[in-house]
């Protein structure tokens, strides 16, 4: 791996704890013309449980933390090919595998460290703060609120050190949460 350090303005993250209403809002700003990358836990999530897989979070989570951050860097290799300047939204970015490894406690492996440090992503980030009112579970989501909440203070912590500025989302409805974002990205030099 080269440490030629990869950075694209028009790379935006969408991040905060689980059912904090990302994957809403990531659709809302899609039907607006804005694509996504979308998560990839879910993804291994799904992958693993249909396989009997145990790179799980409930099973083997330093596996499915390890499988998370080499499908995260694969995704942002595949976004390398977005026309740049044409804004780009993450659901969720590499940085949040390092707040997970906090989460669990989990030891920070070099590998880790200096992937946050090679991928970079336009220093302003979009946070969702826990949502009590909207927040389940479902098969893939199990933590319960007081976890969303742990979370989404590691998520912020992380992001602060690695030297993101970070805009809170504010509790709205949809359409308001879209144009407050749309709002913030129209003033963000992208090229």
């Amino acid at each position: 791996m080269t440490d030629r350090v990869l950075f694209r303005k028009d790379f935006i993250v969408i991040t905060g704890g689980p059912g904090a209403g990302k994957t809403t809002l990531l659709n809302e700003l899609q039907r607006s013309g804005y694509p996504y990358v979308s998560e990839v836990a879910r993804e291994i999530i799904q992958a693993e449980m249909s396989s009997d897989g145990d790179a799980l979070p409930w099973k083997n989570a330093i596996k499915y933390r390890d499988l998370m951050l080499d499908k995260s860097i694969e995704s942002y290799h595949a976004a390398l090919s977005n026309q740049p300047g044409h804004t780009l939204f993450f659901d969720r970015g590499i940085p949040d595998t390092l707040a997970y490894s906090s989460l669990i406690h989990a030891p920070i492996s070099e590998r880790l460290e200096s992937t946050v440090q090679k991928y970079r992503y336009n220093k302003q980030v979009f946070i969702l703060p826990p949502w009590k009112e909207i927040y389940q579970t479902d098969s893939e989501r199990v933590q319960d609120f007081e976890e969303a909440l742990a979370t989404y203070h590691i998520l912020f912590e992380t992001y602060k050190q690695l030297d993101y500025e970070l805009i809170v989302v504010p509790k709205l409805p949809i359409d308001q949460r879209t144009a407050f974002i749309l709002g913030h990205v129209e003033q963000i030099p992208t090229d």
